[in-house]
């Protein structure tokens, strides 16, 4: 009798615990991207790969002479949990995409953004962060030999992917993988990419399946998952494919270090600052450098390629100017040099000004070369990438990875924008060999992180 009833009792409880465990399941407001069949909410970009729902099993097929091709969500996400499975060929490369986007200013739409790697290879950085046809890896596996060994070859693999905020981690078959921390793109769909195949036709025909997709936009604080890896932070440091191609931190983050008044021997006292990551120009009342003053590097700089973030407020005007000298102008205002224009053009005045029309708008050369109209701006408060390239006399702008307008130093018609200038009184204005960079005290609260340059090996004289 006492058997009996401990039998029962035992039954009872194992009844209760699995109740429990499927009501809190069921108590997440999981939302099911995959219906059973068809591939409604989904669309396809970037190539002619082929997709089919097979009863709730997206399969991905390889076909000849394609590019990378995604089956995307129509619709955006920011924050969320997903969780998802996925077995792939043991030859074929793929990957997950995340906060990724397709814009027609963007390289003719192709579809950029974070790709959470499915890498069957020997390297095995599945479940690493890769920024898809923008800044390559950024969270790779090279030291996380765990979660290396946690892909299952031949087998259903299970990723865990959290996005919020700035933060995105994710796990392999329950093994922390990726812990990144970066902001460059706060949303965008999600896409199952089938990689394109080159002219290995060896793959033809290979697949890759995905199934049980599964998505949560709420109560997102409750349900996070701690983990326990060391962040990989990208804020005024260099990313993994940074360090690998040369480049090198201009400004560090926390100190002064490498910069200097550009009519000081030391850095300001005043009308700057250092907040969380960011190098700050005070609000004094816009007049040109006539508070702390304009800041430049310690070092010259020939041929280069530089990127600083930037952020406006309401109405501000700065700059970043390059081939500076500041033995040049020893009187009142900034120093001379080229000069990539920040500006709040729906604000300032000075949008509306210049030697050449349009030439003193944001992302300009200011006072000589207009900025196509058509830049990816992002909004006042929020920040856009600065990126300036000079080899050999040929100069490009960029913004947020879009080429604005480029020219040729010494070339005719740069000296004939000169010549109808504010700049036409500084003889050989722009000419330098080398020169300084410069950040702009314009009176306005400015602020720049992520400051970084590449300066191309020299060739070794015969």
């Amino acid at each position: 009798m006492k058997s009996t009833r401990f039998i029962l009792f035992k039954t009872l409880l194992i009844v209760l615990v699995l109740s429990s465990c499927k009501k809190t399941e069921e108590q997440i407001p999981w939302i099911n991207l995959i219906e059973s069949e068809g591939l409604e909410g989904w669309n396809i970009k970037g190539g002619t790969a082929i997709y089919k729902n097979d009863n709730g099993t997206i399969v991905g097929t390889t076909v000849a002479d394609s590019p990378n091709t995604f089956l995307t969500t129509n619709k955006i996400y920011k924050d969320f949990i997903l969780e998802i499975d996925f077995k792939v060929d043991p030859e074929m490369n793929s990957g997950i995409q995340i906060r990724s986007n397709s814009l027609p200013y963007y390289r003719d739409g192709i579809v950029h953004g974070y790709q959470v790697e499915i890498d069957p290879s020997k390297r095995a950085w599945s479940g690493g962060i890769y920024d898809e046809k923008r800044r390559l890896w950024l969270n790779p596996l090279k030291e996380n030999l765990e979660a290396q060994n946690a892909f299952k070859q031949n087998e259903w693999n299970h990723y865990r992917v959290e996005a919020i905020a700035d933060t995105i981690k994710t796990w392999i078959n329950g093994v922390p993988a990726a812990y990144l921390i970066d902001d460059k793109t706060a949303s965008g769909f999600i896409g199952l990419q089938v990689h394109g195949i080159g002219k290995h036709k060896e793959k033809l025909g290979k697949q890759i399946f995905w199934k049980n997709v599964k998505i949560l936009t709420s109560e997102l604080a409750k349900h996070s998952t701690k983990s326990p890896l060391k962040p990989i932070v990208t804020k005024n440091n260099l990313t993994f494919q940074e360090r690998r191609t040369g480049w090198k931190i201009l400004w560090d983050g926390k100190t002064t270090k490498g910069w200097r008044g550009a009519k000081l021997d030391k850095f300001p006292e005043q009308g700057w600052s250092i907040e969380n990551g960011e190098l700050i120009v005070a609000e004094t009342g816009g007049a040109e450098s006539a508070a702390g003053g304009d800041i430049v590097t310690t070092k010259d700089y020939s041929n280069f390629e530089l990127q600083v973030d930037f952020k406006l407020t309401a109405g501000a005007n700065s700059g970043i100017k390059y081939y500076v000298d500041t033995e040049i102008n020893k009187g009142p205002g900034s120093s001379i040099g080229l000069e990539y224009q920040i500006l709040d053009d729906a604000l300032h005045e000075d949008a509306k000004r210049g030697s050449h029309e349009g030439s003193r708008t944001v992302c300009s050369l200011y006072d000589l070369i207009k900025a196509d109209p058509i830049k990816p701006l992002k909004p006042i408060g929020e920040w856009n990438t600065a990126y300036i390239k000079s080899i050999n006399n040929h100069v490009e702008h960029w913004v947020n990875d879009v080429k604005v307008l480029e020219y040729e130093r010494g070339s005719k018609a740069f000296l004939k924008l000169v010549s109808e200038s504010k700049y036409a009184k500084w003889p050989n204005f722009g000419l330098l060999e080398k020169g300084q960079i410069l950040l702009q005290d314009h009176g306005d609260k400015v602020s720049f992180r992520n400051i970084k340059i590449r300066v191309p090996k020299s060739k070794k004289k015969k």
